[in-house]
């Protein structure tokens, strides 16, 4: 029997109609609360974790990464498929394409980014390889599968929020490498990590970044390109969940 699998998204993500017999339950660990929905799919107890809750009501400020992640180890899983929704900087990908990124750089400021803070003692986590190379194969040959354009490899770029970048942080996060940029990649993937999790992410590419357009960023513009890509990341997501059933 496998252990169970975790699934992890954020904006226009708030449930899976994939998942069988589904049950929410509250997980409580030493960092908070963590909501996740339970259920069963290609016969493995898969949970799915909504980071900004079913009405999108929490910031991505004010996320409990560590109650999510610890809630996720707590109740066993080893594996985790994450999805993020996020601003081009490659304009090689187009809007509403997605790339499952490699690496990233952290621009968050005031976010409890570690467990190693002391209370767990002290310990450096290696970060070379953040985004596990098995899973990321996985969801490349899930879009390969379904015959769906992705890009391998990308930077990610994690920015605080919740306002979108300025043209200068962008054209800053570009002279870096940064090919797309979020507000919920990190510290998520680098607490993941830190607790053994085999983690991958598969990014949607919501908007243009800030100065890399005429037009404004508007969150309805950005609902209306997810509402277009979910049911074809959630298609991704069910293909990688039969590959690794197996």
């Amino acid at each position: 029997m496998k252990e169970p699998l975790g699934i992890i998204a954020g904006t226009g993500f708030y449930s899976i109609a994939a998942l069988k017999n589904p049950e929410v339950k509250v997980i409580e660990t030493k960092y908070g609360q963590a909501q996740v929905t339970k259920g069963t799919w290609y016969d493995r107890t898969t949970y799915f974790l909504t980071r900004h809750g079913t009405k999108h009501s929490v910031p991505p400020h004010k996320v409990n990464y560590r109650a999510n992640i610890q809630a996720l180890v707590d109740l066993g899983v080893k594996d985790v498929l994450a999805v993020n929704v996020c601003g081009g900087i490659d304009q090689s990908v187009p809007i509403g394409g997605l790339q499952v990124v490699d690496d990233f750089i952290d621009f968050t400021k005031n976010r409890i980014s570690t467990f190693f803070d002391g209370d767990e003692g002290v310990n450096h986590v290696d970060m070379t390889n953040p985004y596990n190379q098995e899973l990321r194969n996985v969801l490349i040959k899930s879009c390969k599968n379904l015959n769906i354009s992705v890009s391998d490899g990308g930077i990610y770029g994690g920015f605080e929020g919740p306002r979108f970048e300025t043209k200068a942080e962008i054209q800053m996060a570009k002279q870096m490498g940064v090919t797309m940029v979020g507000m919920t990649g990190v510290p998520e993937v680098v607490l993941a990590v830190e607790k053994g999790l085999r983690y991958a992410a598969i990014c949607i590419v919501a908007n243009p970044a800030a100065g890399l357009s005429t037009e404004e960023i508007t969150m309805e513009d950005v609902q209306k390109v997810v509402e277009t890509s979910a049911a074809q990341v959630v298609q991704v997501l069910d293909e990688a969940t039969k590959i690794l059933a197996q």
